[in-house]
């Protein structure tokens, strides 16, 4: 309900925007975009077509282009900070947080990447740098070195004071981290407790050590899973000697989620999440040629597979109207199961440990369903062509073709996987081309065997 109200009040916002653009008013327009949020801006951005996003770009407010800037894909980003100059970029990025800035500082040009790193100073350069030494999608990546700790020796009235004096504490701050002389991580403490027990009272009393640290180097994608698993809103990242070293927010995590929701959702397709809506034609055509001419290569062997049967079509013209049918619902049946299992392996759920019980019970529901439904299409056939070796030879191929679909919905992620590869770009390919060719074999080889003899 919540996401198909943020849906509309997109499209509404999309309409008012257009409809200001069009008529040439940019006092609504500019009105309209900031009293939005970043995520909205960015959101609208990307739905633009170029011309008229080049426009909103210029009417968003100055302090806010950084923020926008890390809520836009990677495309789109491109084209926008095309339109600054080098001064604009520097003062966009120069308060973004340093977990932020990681994010976007490689997609800078390297004359703005010197000025920006000129600009900061010396502490908040060395946790950048220290930031960008870890890969992509790990937690090193994703963490913010702001964090503020404590020690264990310490009383509720010395950590209060600290805090005054400080005057400010970081985005998402939940739980202050207890470490060790040697700045080890030993557990955290809530804000609530800091408030709410007396002043006197000693920090390692209140301390919870429950709360396991991130390593710096765990997936993106397993942080995620931990998160959700924990309800966390931040959670302390350490190194191989437990020597904390930031901390990860639930607002990065969600973007984490999202990202992860886009990919499968365009991989499935064989697109990049990334991919501006509006990317010019070649670059569009470029990036999808590639997999729609591996989907080309595939077809010739579904059409081999019908080759080898043409005398027995000709013989049969009923062969030709329902031979799709088999196949088509092959399809489908195995898109269902592809769908659970790219969920699964990207979630951790699915592993070599427990592949075999998912395909026993993917084989079962497969058979239970086709056999209902061949029921349905071998009474259908009958009625339409009063012929009963041709209702059961199509039953009969519709299970098989069930059972193959839901064999290949499971061993092909999960072989790809295996192999290197990411199941959600290339697993719609082969199972396209495994139904396709076990639906046509199957319906046009039974009926060649016990039709026409």
């Amino acid at each position: 309900m919540a996401e198909s109200v943020r849906h509309e009040k997109t499209a509404r916002q999309l309409r008012l925007l257009s409809d200001a653009l069009d008529s040439g008013r940019l006092g609504p327009v500019r009105r309209l975009v900031n009293t939005l949020s970043a995520a909205e801006i960015g959101n609208l951005l990307e739905s633009l077509p170029p011309a008229k996003r080049t426009v909103v770009w210029g009417l968003v407010d100055a302090e806010d282009d950084g923020e926008v800037l890390v809520h836009v894909g990677d495309e789109v980003r491109e084209g926008l900070l095309a339109e600054m100059d080098p001064d604009e970029i520097v003062a966009a990025v120069e308060d973004l947080d340093i977990d932020d800035l990681a994010d976007l500082v490689e997609d800078l040009p390297d004359a703005v990447i010197e000025q920006v790193l000129l600009s900061m100073d010396r502490d908040n350069r060395e946790r950048l740098e220290q930031v960008l030494s870890y890969p992509e999608d790990t937690a090193g990546r994703l963490m913010n070195p702001d964090v503020v700790t404590v020690r264990a020796d310490t009383t509720i009235e010395v950590v209060l004071r600290y805090l005054r004096l400080r005057g400010e504490l970081p985005e998402h701050t939940d739980h202050l981290y207890v470490v060790s002389r040697r700045h080890q991580y030993q557990g955290r403490i809530a804000l609530a407790d800091l408030l709410t027990q007396e002043p006197s009272t000693p920090i390692n009393r209140l301390v919870d050590d429950e709360q396991d640290a991130i390593y710096v180097g765990e997936t993106a994608g397993e942080v995620a899973r931990q998160f959700s698993d924990h309800d966390w809103v931040s959670a302390p990242v350490v190194d191989g000697g437990n020597i904390l070293l930031g901390r990860i927010t639930i607002d990065d995590v969600v973007d984490i989620i999202r990202e992860q929701a886009e990919h499968q959702a365009l991989s499935a397709a064989g697109l990049d999440e990334d991919e501006d809506l509006f990317s010019p034609v070649p670059r569009a055509t470029r990036r999808r040629l590639l997999w729609l001419t591996i989907n080309l290569a595939t077809a010739f062997v579904t059409s081999y597979v019908v080759g080898q049967f043409e005398g027995s079509i000709e013989k049969l013209v009923a062969l030709a109207v329902l031979m799709p049918i088999v196949a088509g619902m092959g399809g489908n049946a195995g898109t269902q199961v592809l769908a659970l299992m790219v969920r699964g392996l990207a979630l951790g759920q699915v592993g070599f440990s427990n592949y075999l019980a998912l395909l026993w019970k993917e084989c079962k529901v497969a058979l239970l369903t086709s056999m209902a439904l061949g029921l349905i299409l071998g009474t259908i056939v009958q009625l339409r062509y009063q012929d009963w070796g041709l209702s059961v030879v199509i039953g009969a191929a519709l299970v098989i073709n069930q059972l193959a679909a839901a064999t290949a919905g499971v061993l092909i992620p999960l072989s790809l996987r295996r192999l290197g590869f990411d199941p959600a770009l290339a697993s719609g390919i082969f199972l396209t081309t495994v139904t396709d060719v076990m639906g046509y074999f199957s319906f046009l080889g039974l009926a060649t065997l016990f039709l026409l003899k």
